[in-house]
């Protein structure tokens, strides 16, 4: 979906119906604005469902400060217009209300972006502006007051967020990561205090993120591989509707022949993915012009060490995680299905898809189709698409679950008798 060629009244739509459609903003909450090329703002209206907008609804103010549309502009205009006059370089601004940042803003804290590898690159530094009354002037220079710092990212007293960046597509990422982060540390504090990420850890990431990789030029694409392509987008766009992926988070891929596979790329918005935006790995070599998921190598390294592995997937949902970032082991033996499709749930060092791939690789077997990484991942495996898909849901419930049951009382898990029988049931030995 290229930004470029479309209009602005069109994209405050598209986000709008994001952000609404997951549950990050309300009816009446939340405002967008896009500053055009003239120097126009384009905003939400005033007053408006936000649940049946339509791109007609969209309010433009001219530069000289006329009104053009059917509505008033967003009674947070000034905040709006003050954040891009003191900062001309933001062209779109997101301001929501998602419970997990409001929890944040409530309390006065930032979330710590520090929990998972990839997090605080998106959201950046972010600052807090001071509680003054929406929609007035004085609201709008504590937040610019902040910006000119030269934070994009602004948390509000007892408000919510308010996300700058040069073009709707990177705050809404900035916007939706930060809100993941939030409730990501928000569950993990449910269970234990969270482990951070050091400067060890990240000089690991940067160092290992950029993978060397010949390349080859397509001749054609098999019935096999546009098939496989064709599942891959469409389980990718279910993953991010069902929340086990964020638009910059998360990673397919399915064998084809051999130890040939698709795999999703490297900074493409998951909700957006097509066919053929995937990359074909084949003979260890990537399509030409094309990035993979910076996971490559262990996804290949899977698929030829397990030959019973077709499918792998690499995600972070926020309850499985809250196991992967702080000390609490994850136990499936909660209800027959968890453990039928999860078993051991082993937790793996940070360092494990980075050091020595081949060997976290040997590790996925028959026996243990899922491992956690600690502060990064998930990493599922299985006989098809499908089997791998539901083995994360389940995982993700089943972690729900155990948090939302710690609230009620002592977790009474499926005794070891009982396990016996469900392995010889099932066939799991």
């Amino acid at each position: 979906m290229k930004q470029e060629y479309m209009h602005p009244g069109d994209q405050l739509l598209l986000f709008m119906e994001r952000i609404y459609k997951y549950g990050m903003t309300t009816t009446s909450g939340g405002n967008l604005s896009i500053k055009d090329d003239k120097g126009d703002i384009w905003i939400t209206p005033a007053g408006i469902d936000k649940g049946s907008l339509t791109a007609r609804d969209m309010v433009c103010v001219k530069a000289d400060g006329t009104i053009e549309g059917v509505h008033r502009p967003s009674s947070e205009f000034p905040f709006h217009n003050l954040i891009y006059k003191s900062r001309p370089d933001l062209k779109a601004i997101i301001h929501a209300h998602p419970p997990a940042l409001v929890s944040f803003s409530i309390v006065r804290r930032i979330p710590d972006t520090r929990l998972l590898p990839n997090e605080r690159r998106i959201c950046g530094p972010i600052g807090m502006a001071e509680y003054a009354l929406p929609g007035s002037e004085e609201l709008g220079r504590k937040i610019a007051d902040v910006f000119v710092k030269g934070y994009d990212t602004v948390m509000l007293e007892n408000h919510g967020v308010v996300i700058g960046a040069d073009n709707q597509f990177k705050a809404f990422q900035m916007f939706e990561t930060l809100d993941f982060c939030a409730r990501l540390e928000i569950e993990a504090r449910r269970i234990g205090e969270p482990k951070l990420l050091t400067d060890e850890n990240y000089e690991m990431v940067r160092s290992k993120g950029d993978v060397a990789y010949e390349s080859y030029k397509p001749q054609g694409r098999t019935t096999l591989e546009n098939g496989a392509r064709k599942e891959m987008s469409d389980f990718i766009r279910r993953s991010y509707d069902q929340r086990l992926f964020t638009s910059t988070q998360g990673t397919f891929s399915r064998r084809t022949e051999g130890n040939d596979f698709v795999i999703t790329p490297y900074g493409l918005d998951r909700n957006y993915m097509e066919p053929s935006d995937l990359i074909t790995i084949k003979d260890g070599k990537t399509e030409e012009g094309k990035v993979p998921s910076k996971s490559v190598l262990l996804h290949k390294a899977i698929y030829e060490s397990q030959p019973h592995v077709n499918a792998v997937l690499i995600a972070h949902p926020p309850h499985i995680m809250a196991f992967a970032v702080t000390e609490l082991a994850f136990d499936s033996r909660t209800i027959p299905e968890s453990y039928i499709l999860l078993r051991g749930t082993p937790k793996l060092p940070f360092d494990a898809v980075y050091r020595d791939p081949e060997q976290t690789a040997r590790l996925l077997n028959v026996s243990t189709p899922l491992a956690i990484v600690e502060n990064n991942c998930v990493i599922v495996t299985g006989k098809s698409l499908l089997e791998a898909f539901d083995r994360l849901e389940v995982a993700e419930y089943s972690a729900k679950s155990v948090l939302a049951a710690r609230a009620l009382g002592d977790i009474v898990h499926i005794d070891d008798s009982c396990i016996r029988d469900l392995e010889v049931a099932f066939n799991l030995q």
